[in-house]
């Protein structure tokens, strides 16, 4: 379906394309009309001229192409022409006629009439002719003419110089869509923003904050906003309850075990599966949160400071072991994910790192074009380019995951899928074991 910024700007083309076609015929037939309407006013005039020459001329008609100064009467075939012819026959023609003459209308009108006719060399032309009687008695016919191409050459250049104004004109047009379509717009764009900001500020909208058409949507927003922050609210809720009736139960069994273990009996087996079920737990659980989170959140999370207060947290702990840990990242950086996931993820990949590394582990954190990497790299015995993908494989069974790369890989997968980010495994070539490498766009 087009947006409407699409309709918007087609609309605005067909209009405007209908708007300067129509405006260009209509034009075009006025500046026909007015540039018709001169030719046979000047033709009507160059009649008169000749009218009035013959009146002092009917005794020596031949004294006329002397009167007569256009020179265009004096070149052969010009396009311009006067004729006049006595009631005995006799013709009378200018130069420019050469050895033809203009054909007169049929009943010899006493008044000036304007016609088309054939000319030299089958030429159209315009025509003036009026039979006149003077005061010495004598009846001439007197024609004018000229041929139609200057007419056709004057219509054209008149024409040929309003098609840029019109081009213009359309371009105009076009351009007046596209502000017209970002003024009409501009209130969407507004509430667009106004919707993570208020989800933010646990905020309602308000409806006279913009036109009367988008006040309706923006209460059935309203209403949205406070039904996904109940189901937020309720699902984080759920998801804590479940915790803590899995968890106290299962705190007890492992206490129960540690007491049978201190009594000499083996509880290695038992251990290892509460083990498994904890951490299953822990992934479910997670998964259940960030579903929720990602779907009806629009929280910005300050990841500079994430990482900062993990690397506190994890220094503690690679000290302990006699292990390094280093720390780069670029300032100010902000991620589309909820703090609690993005530490959780980036939490989980500490720990795997240092839980199987040698001696070293280095997280980088960058700023890159329409995204933010995030690097988290070990000397460890990484994982095999074979095994990567039932590493990352969502939904695995931590008893199927490649041995050294934990539940907390597939936790991590997880929250960033909810996201719709990725994690990639690699090797790191700077320390030679496994990579993780977080791209979160922007």
């Amino acid at each position: 379906m087009l947006s409407l910024r699409q309709r918007a700007l087609l609309g605005g083309v067909a209009s405007g394309a209908v708007s300067v076609g129509l405006g260009t015929l209509a034009v075009f037939s006025y500046i026909n009309d007015r540039v018709s309407d001169r030719f046979d006013t000047a033709l009507l005039d160059r009649h008169t001229q000749l009218v009035v020459g013959l009146s002092v001329t009917t005794q020596s008609p031949d004294a006329l192409r002397d009167l007569m100064f256009d020179p265009a009467y004096s070149s052969p075939y010009s396009g311009r022409y006067w004729q006049v012819s006595s009631d005995d026959g006799e013709i009378f023609t200018s130069a420019s006629l050469f050895d033809q003459v203009v054909a007169e209308p049929a009943g010899n009108p006493d008044a000036p009439t304007l016609w088309n006719t054939n000319g030299p060399e089958d030429e159209v032309l315009r025509s003036a002719f009026q039979k006149i009687t003077f005061e010495d008695g004598s009846v001439w016919g007197v024609s004018v003419a000229e041929s139609r191409a200057q007419l056709v050459a004057e219509r054209r250049a008149a024409q040929q110089s309003l098609l840029p104004v019109f081009a213009l004109v359309g371009l105009i047009g076009v351009v007046g869509s596209l502000l017209l379509m970002t003024f009409i717009l501009g209130p969407l764009r507004r509430l667009r923003t106004d919707v993570a900001s208020r989800w933010d500020r646990d905020e309602d909208l308000r409806p006279t904050d913009y036109p009367e058409e988008v006040s309706p949507l923006v209460e059935d927003l309203n209403k949205l906003l406070s039904r996904n922050r109940e189901i937020l609210s309720g699902s984080r809720r759920q998801a804590a309850d479940l915790a803590h009736a899995l968890k106290t139960p299962a705190a007890i069994l492992r206490n129960e075990l540690n007491s049978l273990s201190g009594t000499g009996a083996t509880t290695d087996t038992a251990q290892e599966a509460l083990d498994r079920i904890d951490a299953q737990l822990n992934r479910s659980l997670a998964r259940l949160r960030a579903l929720h989170t990602a779907d009806l959140t629009h929280s910005r999370t300050d990841l500079t400071n994430s990482i900062d207060r993990l690397a506190r947290l994890f220094s503690t702990m690679v000290d302990r072991e006699g292990k390094s840990l280093q720390i780069a990242r670029d300032p100010g950086l902000w991620v589309r994910m909820d703090a609690q996931d993005i530490e959780e993820v980036l939490g989980n990949l500490l720990d795997n790192a240092v839980k199987w590394c040698r001696q070293s582990v280095r997280m980088t954190a960058a700023r890159k074009p329409g995204c933010i990497e995030i690097s988290i790299e070990d000397d460890g015995p990484g994982i095999t380019q074979q095994a990567h993908r039932e590493a990352l494989r969502s939904g695995g069974r931590l008893d199927t995951s490649v041995t050294g790369s934990g539940l907390g890989l597939a936790i991590a997968v997880d929250l960033l899928n909810a996201y719709n980010f990725h994690l990639n495994l690699g090797t790191s070539a700077l320390l030679g074991g496994l990579e993780c490498r977080i791209v979160i766009s922007t």
